[in-house]
């Protein structure tokens, strides 16, 4: 069994993202992992870091506390989240950029170039909804946000990626086709981490 968070990283409520994360936690409940399911439209905080020294952060608010406490206490972390412009959407990215901090998710060390990460021993998995075909989003455009996502965040902060999966096009699926991405997201929560 496994301690799994799914992050539904989509700042509207009742979104097609939203459907992907409870399907997909739906179905790794079914395999008698624990789960628990944060919905970013449903934190309230202020996304902005405001500060250029890192040492000196705004105070956590009880949302993003209990988000804290939810990635310590995961060993899995699934991110379901809409490509916007290419990248996350702006209060996604302010989530990342108050809740991993330094001390807590990564530590600098003296004399060395790569700071020492303080949440090894997880795993992270990534779906992606877009409306742009997956092979255009991987060979014209090159996939950013996936090596921003695995490399720059999730494994900076020592999270192995085990999975980026690209559900597209969203922008004109009809009923069919997005009942076979549900069941896509179902297949991976079954065997998940």
């Amino acid at each position: 069994m496994t301690r799994i968070l799914v992050l539904d990283g989509h700042p509207a409520n009742g979104s097609f993202c939203s459907a992907l994360a409870e399907e997909y936690s739906r179905e790794a409940g079914t395999k008698g992992h624990e789960v628990r399911v944060r919905h970013l439209s449903k934190l309230d905080f202020n996304p902005d870091y405001g500060t250029s020294d890192f040492d000196q952060g705004p105070q956590l608010e009880p949302d993003l506390q209990a988000f804290w406490e939810d990635i310590t206490w995961c060993e899995h972390i699934v991110i379901v989240h809409p490509l916007w412009w290419g990248g996350h959407p702006a209060k996604l990215k302010g989530l990342f950029d108050r809740v991993l901090l330094s001390g807590k998710a990564f530590k600098y060390v003296k004399g060395k170039t790569i700071p020492e990460k303080l949440l090894k021993g997880r795993s992270a998995e990534v779906l992606v909804t877009a409306d742009t075909p997956g092979w255009i989003f991987k060979w014209i455009y090159g996939a950013g946000i996936r090596k921003q996502t695995e490399k720059q965040i999730l494994a900076f902060c020592g999270f192995k990626p085990k999975g980026y999966h690209v559900f597209s096009p969203i922008h004109g699926s009809d009923d069919a086709e997005r009942t076979k991405m549900l069941s896509r997201a179902g297949h991976l929560g079954r065997k998940a981490a």
